[in-house]
């Protein structure tokens, strides 16, 4: 399929901004999309406009979360227990995903490469996320005040060091083999060390703040100092180009925006078993459409 313009522009932006916090990967459905829309993100104008509308993305989740954030940021003044602070462990996490996939970048940039690991990191991924909420379904559906043994922290606030490090530590998965995703493998890893559905979520978009301002700015950076093909250099765009960027971002801000809310509703009631299924069906495609 070829579409060309704001057609195109639009597409990619809802793909980014429906795929980008649900834990079905927007690295491989935005590489499918490259496939089936026939259009390269990885080259010139479409590299700078992926960074554009990921930044759209980006910056829902302030915006959304912002009563919790400055509710956080009080706290974290008053408090003496700085250590157990969501802002602390929030930071811890990150850091612990930061340093090796610095150190693995090459290991990165091989599996980004290679579209048998995005297929085989949708589907295994999805069978852990599927299995870990099938394991604490039972305890969700009691509640809190049945004082189930196999979720121990119902609220973000309640977090311990041990947790946000194990959760940091899962997220390197998702950096090393793309496919995995950022909010499968946060989500997953915080139901594992007995966090609730939700607390597991909501550390999850938190966690995406800095991890994925880090990730866009560096790919930024190094596009725009790089040389040859992938380099998004410094030419001058057309009012059309600025215009289709434009889109892209706002596009991307509002389905990420509404994508979020929703989950969030959603995931108290419904889980994550449809989205496990989803990731199977996606590493399929991804077989189907990209080998």
């Amino acid at each position: 399929m070829q579409l060309h313009g704001y057609t195109l522009s639009g597409l990619l932006g809802v793909v980014e901004g429906v795929t980008e916090f649900l834990p079905v990967s927007s690295t491989a459905h935005l590489r499918l999309a490259e496939k089936i829309l026939g259009v390269s993100l990885q080259s010139g104008y479409w590299k700078m406009y992926s960074i554009v509308i990921q930044l759209g993305a980006i910056l829902c989740l302030p915006v959304y979360f912002w009563p919790r954030i400055m509710t956080f940021l009080k706290s974290f003044f008053s408090t003496k227990d700085k250590l157990r602070h969501p802002f602390t462990l929030i930071m811890l996490a990150f850091v612990i995903t930061a340093i090796p996939s610095l150190l693995l970048i090459k290991v990165i940039g091989h599996n980004l490469a290679d579209p048998r690991v995005m297929a085989w990191s949708l589907i295994v991924g999805g069978v852990i996320m599927g299995a870990v909420d099938l394991m604490k379904a039972k305890a969700e559906k009691a509640g809190e005040s049945a004082g189930n043994s196999t979720i121990n922290t119902w609220h973000m606030e309640n977090m311990t060091v041990f947790q946000a490090a194990f959760i940091g530590f899962c997220q390197i998965f998702s950096a090393v083999f793309p496919g995995t995703s950022r909010s499968m493998s946060t989500i997953a890893g915080g139901q594992l060390v007995g966090l609730s559905r939700a607390a597991a979520l909501e550390f999850s978009f938190f966690l995406s703040m800095p991890t994925m301002a880090a990730a866009v700015f560096y790919t930024l950076l190094k596009s725009l100092l790089g040389h040859g093909r992938n380099a998004i250099g410094t030419s001058h765009l057309s009012h059309a180009q600025w215009a289709m960027m434009g889109e892209g971002f706002a596009v991307s801000f509002v389905v990420a925006y509404v994508s979020v809310a929703l989950l969030m509703r959603w995931v108290r009631q419904g889980g994550f078993m449809p989205f496990a299924v989803y990731r199977v069906l996606a590493g399929l495609a991804v077989f189907k459409f990209m080998l």
